[in-house]
């Protein structure tokens, strides 16, 4: 037998302490507990099950636990149920769980309510994923259900096509043997979704990297001390042509301070990173690039960054080997030195124009970015998005973003958001919560548009579950804590349809589908509210047309039988809520030429125009800085059909 098999094997008996049985047999003494969502039907994972006694248990990736106590088997066993984002109903005396026939051999299951937005779908990294399921003989899906290259834990993910696969990089990674893992960043394949690959919604199957012992390997093997940490992971072709993966590189002597800055460049032939521009403690204009993702600008291909902490699109680069090598002619979205708007200009163009050093751009950048802010689409309060990712949808036409907050209500880093915005940039103002972790961390979430589903309406999204930073270790989730968790989210859900932003185009209101086919993102002169689009309605909205003729009036009554709302808006009576950023939107007319404007400032005063006593409507206030990239176009994702 092959030696590396056998460690294998030895370990995952020692980490799920399996006994051994015969082949195929399975121990006939578990009862078998599902935690099914009761609107889908399917497996919950993370689900808590404590007893009276307070024995813990956590179902696995089916939704799953093996229930096995002596003392306790062929009697009732009262369990309480609780789970991140899910609720199971009080009983008459106000105890959340319910009372099962613990029978050895025997099975039952127990239905939950999904309060999240997002569908929490399996862990795809770390030991015993399926654990439950291997001990009481429930299918599995991955070929690896209960340890893969003996990774008992990851740290962030990172991902893009490489050679017609997907390539997966992760940070730190620990391992059963011993309490320190590797910090080298660890690298797997995976086949994509209809050419080989598991369908998203089931689970992702991983082909590590490996070292000699059978544990996940170093991607980055320098001989100097540190962490290595990868982030704007892209492929992109050299001058002869060939396909080169290339990231941004932090060699780290702790959690904020870096030895080294650069980039690395894939090897093939030794199956890792190597340093292709080294520097010191700083490279490139902002430290952290988060995930990279391709725009169309004029004919021209770019990488864009979703900038990290907070997230915004703020950095770009042609898609060019010596321009991504050269960090002069990164272009940053800024409006140092632009007595006008935000707009893109080479940091080394910048530099030059403002007699600045490197250090100092980099201080005013990130300076520039802190005041970056997302609104509750329920509250209206202030959302700082601290990581996440930035992908255009097809099916929303739109750029979406899927973010941690930072500060959140019932954690410092697990309450996940969803944005959209029409260009990459933004303008991004409304967000809806779609995923909450008490007390626990869920950072660094990334959106995969590689497994986007039905035309984008269905998305997935995974991210980094820890305790770390929103909880403590006697708090840790077995098995699950400091591993990467797979959601669903369904872009149809009514709670996502969300406020875009009105724009103002030559005296014309206009959503962004009419700027585009009119071609007059040019010709934008403001985005003076953010209102409900024509596609998106719900209940208790109003429709609001507008009118022919030089005027271009705003009415809550259609020109014609056939007329299409411009928009959606809320009843213009005075607001009862606590929602600061819902607002009336009032009508100034001028009073010699009957033209007319709207605004939701309802003490504007402007010489020779009056406002209207009534208010129109209530809209949704626009964000105190509006950022538009007016010729970012969407490019095919590789994998996907364009």
């Amino acid at each position: 037998m092959d030696k590396r098999l056998l460690f294998c094997g030895m370990v995952v008996v020692a980490v799920l302490g399996i006994a051994l049985h015969p082949a195929g047999a399975v121990s006939p003494d578990y009862f078998k507990i599902q935690v099914l969502d009761r609107q889908t039907g399917r497996g919950v994972p993370l689900v808590e099950l404590r007893t009276v006694n307070n024995i813990r248990y956590i179902t696995d990736s089916n939704g799953i636990v093996a229930f096995y106590e002596p003392g306790l088997m062929d009697g009732e066993v009262f369990f309480f149920v609780q789970s991140h984002g899910y609720e199971f109903p009080k009983d008459g005396f106000g105890m959340r769980g319910k009372r099962l026939q613990a029978v050895a051999g025997g099975s039952a299951t127990i239905k939950i309510d999904r309060v999240n937005v997002a569908e929490r779908l399996y862990r795809v990294t770390g030991a015993g994923i399926y654990r439950d399921s291997v001990l009481t003989g429930h299918a599995a899906p991955t070929k690896e259900p209960v340890l893969n290259a003996q990774v008992a834990g990851q740290d962030s993910v990172y991902t893009c096509i490489y050679g017609g696969r997907l390539f997966w990089l992760w940070g730190d990674t620990s391992r059963p043997a011993y309490p320190l893992g590797h910090f080298g960043a660890a690298g797997a394949f995976s086949s994509l979704p209809g050419s080989g690959g598991l369908d998203p919604g089931v689970g992702v199957d991983l082909e590590y990297y490996i070292d000699e012992t059978g544990f996940s390997r170093r991607m980055c093997r320098m001989k100097e001390p540190g962490m290595y940490w990868l982030d704007g992971l892209l492929t992109v072709k050299d001058a002869a042509g060939a396909e080169r993966m290339v990231a941004h590189c932090a060699r780290m002597k702790s959690l904020g301070e870096a030895y080294q800055r650069g980039l690395v460049v894939f090897d093939d032939a030794g199956e890792s990173f190597k340093w292709v521009v080294s520097s010191g403690s700083d490279y490139l204009p902002y430290q952290n690039l988060g995930h990279a993702f391709g725009v169309d600008v004029e004919g021209a291909a770019y990488h864009y960054f979703a900038t990290q902490f907070p997230l915004a699109v703020r950095m770009r680069v042609r898609s060019d080997f010596n321009d991504i090598r050269n960090r002069d002619r990164y272009e940053v979205f800024t409006s140092i030195g632009s007595a006008k708007e935000a707009r893109w200009v080479a940091a080394g163009k910048l530099m030059q124009a403002e007699s600045m050093k490197w250090g100092d751009l980099i201080k005013a950048l990130r300076i520039e970015k802190e005041s970056t802010r997302l609104y509750d689409i329920e509250s209206g309060k202030e959302v700082i998005p601290h990581g996440g990712s930035v992908y255009f949808n097809a099916y929303r036409n739109k750029w979406v973003m899927i973010t941690v907050q930072q500060f959140g209500e019932s954690s410092l880093l697990g309450e996940v958001w969803y944005a959209e915005a029409d260009t990459p940039v933004g303008p991004w103002a409304y967000a809806r919560k779609i995923a909450t972790h008490e007390e626990y961390s869920f950072y660094n979430p990334m959106h995969h548009p590689y497994f986007d589903q039905a035309g984008g309406q269905v998305i997935y999204f995974e991210g980094t579950y820890s305790h770390m930073f929103s909880g403590s270790a006697e708090t840790a989730t077995p098995r699950y804590d400091y591993n990467q968790i797979m959601y669903r989210l369904d872009l149809d859900d009514k709670r996502l349809h969300l406020p875009v932003a009105v724009y103002q185009v030559e005296g014309k209101y206009m959503l962004r589908d009419a700027v585009d086919e009119a071609g007059k993102w040019d010709q934008v002169e403001s985005v003076p509210f953010f209102a409900i689009p024509p596609d998106r309605p719900h209940d208790g909205l109003d429709a609001i047309y507008q009118s022919k003729g030089p005027n271009r009036s705003l009415t809550t009554e259609g020109p014609s039988p056939s007329a299409k709302p411009l928009f959606y808006a809320l009843g213009p009576l005075e607001q009862t809520g606590k929602n600061s950023r819902i607002v009336p939107l009032f009508e100034y007319r001028h009073t010699s030429t009957g033209g007319k404007f709207y605004s939701t400032d309802p003490g504007l005063s402007r010489e020779g125009w009056d406002r209207q006593k009534t208010a129109l409507c209530r809209v949704w206030k626009a964000p105190p800085e509006v950022f538009l990239d007016r010729k970012a176009r969407p490019t095919a994702i590789p994998g996907k059909a364009p």
